[in-house]
This record gives structure tokens, sequence and C-alpha cells, in this order.
């Protein structure tokens, strides 16, 4: 696609217009539809720079739960628009981790936002913020979740809703209200989120912050991840050719290779494959615990998992649930009970008794 070609020879990153806090990202099909979507990781965010109004539809393997993805006349939402929902993520996860109430609609100054994800504030900045709204409330998203039997059909839009609360004399947008659907709300109260470099927001091609966000989620912190180019093609939702999206690929680990610019995984072609390899730049977070450093569970965890989970040895749910958040490269839960109960919770749903 043609809004996925560059050939300047800039600096692949671009300028840092502004000292940024650790941001957080939700990746929304893993979120809620692990059973049949995680180990897909199905993009819903356009990579081209034109507006994007293919219908996207994924299917299981056994082709019984899909999910497709319907633009609206303004094409789909983009990687670019994506910035919005991290944002907005963020915000609901500081809140919560310093114990203040949040709910899906809240109010921000845009100025603030256009800031924090590395954006110009000139007019143009504002202009493309409002266009991302409408991008994002516009992209539908339909699937069906079937649980104990039963098929249950779910059309949701990323925001629900975005509202101009004030905008000046010259129509840039002072404080703006969005609401959040419930499927991203539920997803971070439930903790399901990463941590995302800062220099994301730097990265100048949409093909490179999504190899970036598919190499956070799948290599996590483990040493490396290797996946074929047919695969990762599908796993970026590139509409190219299959020799133009190896170019692609291949200019960014020449420019990786000269500049060691990709955050926190340096990348690189082994013939058919892509391998990424962990810088080692994820240090745990302050506030958090890495994953090695997930406690012990107590007693009341595998009595609460029993009841959620009937039938299941509930120590071999602990070791599949330790084994999703390290193959997913998830921070430790600050409630690992809530969490493993939770998980426990959504295996039952999917599978039923053993």
């Amino acid at each position: 696609m043609v809004g996925e070609i560059t050939k300047d020879e800039r600096a692949p990153l671009l300028p840092d217009r502004q000292e940024q806090a650790d941001f957080f990202v939700c990746d929304i099909f893993d979120a809620s539809l692990k059973a049949d979507m995680a180990s897909m990781a199905h993009p819903i965010f356009s990579l081209s720079t034109k507006p994007d109004r293919r219908i996207r539809r994924y299917q299981d393997a056994a082709g019984k739960n899909y999910v497709e993805v319907r633009p609206s006349v303004e094409g789909l939402a983009t990687i670019h628009d994506r910035d919005v929902l991290i944002y907005c993520i963020s915000q609901v996860i500081g809140a919560l981790n310093e114990g203040r109430p949040v709910a899906r609609t809240m109010r921000l100054r845009a100025y603030d936002l256009l800031r924090a994800t590395n954006r110009m504030t000139d007019g143009r900045g504002y202009e493309a913020l409002r266009a991302a709204l409408r991008r994002l409330q516009g992209t539908q998203i339909e699937t069906n979740i079937i649980t104990g039997g039963t098929e249950q059909l779910d059309i949701f839009s990323l925001i629900d809703r975005a509202r101009i609360v004030r905008e000046t004399r010259d129509g840039r947008m002072q404080e703006i209200e969005i609401e959040l659907s419930d499927w991203v709300f539920n997803a971070i109260r439930a903790r399901e989120v990463l941590t995302l470099h800062r220099n994301y927001f730097r990265l100048r091609k949409p093909l490179e912050r999504r190899l970036y966000e598919l190499a956070r989620k799948h290599c996590g912190r483990q040493r490396q991840w290797k996946i074929g180019l047919g695969n990762l093609q599908e796993k970026c939702g590139s509409a190219s050719t299959p020799r133009e999206f190896r170019r692609l690929v291949t200019a960014i680990v020449e420019a990786d290779a000269r500049h060691d610019h990709m955050p926190d995984y340096a990348i690189r072609m082994d013939e058919d494959c892509v391998v990424f390899t962990n810088r080692g730049t994820m240090g745990p977070r302050k506030a958090d615990q890495s994953q090695d450093e997930v406690p012990a569970l107590p007693a009341s965890a595998y009595e609460a998992a029993r009841a959620a989970a009937p039938g299941w040895d509930v120590y071999q749910l602990e070791q599949a649930w330790r084994s999703w958040m390290a193959d997913g490269g998830l921070d430790a839960p600050r409630n690992p009970r809530k969490a493993f109960v939770g998980f426990c919770t959504k295996w039952y749903e999917r599978r039923g008794p053993p």
C-alpha cells in the first residue's frame, strides 16, 4: 500500500518534543478473546497513511469464532490514532495505581495529550487529533463469543463517544471528553496492559510501531522471538505484496543495524524469518514486580479458583496462568489472587468442565 512506503534517509526517530512517562497499551483482542485470538494477535489499526476502507475478517482454526473490523467512511483507525487510546489507558492505570476512582468517561486537555504522545501542538496537530477521534469512534468491531455452547454477538467501537468541551476562538480544542467502550475499559480494569518504551511515540513509520508492538507482546522479556515473514505480514495487517513487505522490513532492519533505534528489541533478518532480540532495557518498573517476582498465592486463591473452574486442577491452571503472563511479557499483577481467579473464570467460560 502506498501509504506504507517511505524512502527518505531522515533520522529514524522523530525529535523528542517533550519528556514522557512510561505508557501502557492494552492488546484489545488478547484482553477479551484469549481463547480464540491470543496466539494470533489480529491487527485492527491500519498501517496506511491513506484512508483504509478494507473490511477485515479473522476466524479461528475451527472456523467457529470470528472477528470482523469495519471502517467508517473516514477509513479504519490508524496505528497513530491508537496514541489516543494509549494516553487514555495510561491515565486510567495511573488513577488505579493511586487508588482513585475511575470511569469510562474521562475529561482531558487536548494539549496534554498532544505533548505526551510527541505530537505537534500547532493547528495541524489539533486537526489531526479531531480526525483521529472520528476514526476511533467510527471503526466498528463485530465478534461472536461462544461460551457454554451459547453464541453471543458483540458489536462495538473503540471509543463510544468524543465531545469537545471547550474550543478556542481559532478552533483549537482545549478540553475534550472521551468515553471508552466497555471492551477497552474492562480490559484496563483487569490490568491486561503492557508497558511501552517512551521512544514508541518517536518511531516515524507505522510498520515500525506495529513491529515493536508485536515484539513487546510475543517476545516480552524473553531473550529472542522468531517469526516467518508471511506470518509477520498477516499479524501486521499489511496490504503490501509479499515482495514489497520484505523490502519494507529489510529497510527497517538495515536502519536498526545503523542506528539501534528500535526500542527494547534489536531486529534482524534470517532468510525468510525476522528475529527480535531483547536488548535488556526493560528493567522492573519501580512500582511493580518483575515477572519472576510474582509471589506465591494464598490458600484462599486456590479455594476461589476451584469455585471459578470446578473440576479443573487448580495447580495446573496456576502453571498455565504463569506461563501465559510470561509468554505475553506481562508485568506482575498488583493483586495476584484476583488476577489468578479471573484467569480461571475465563478459562472455564471458554472450555467448560474438563
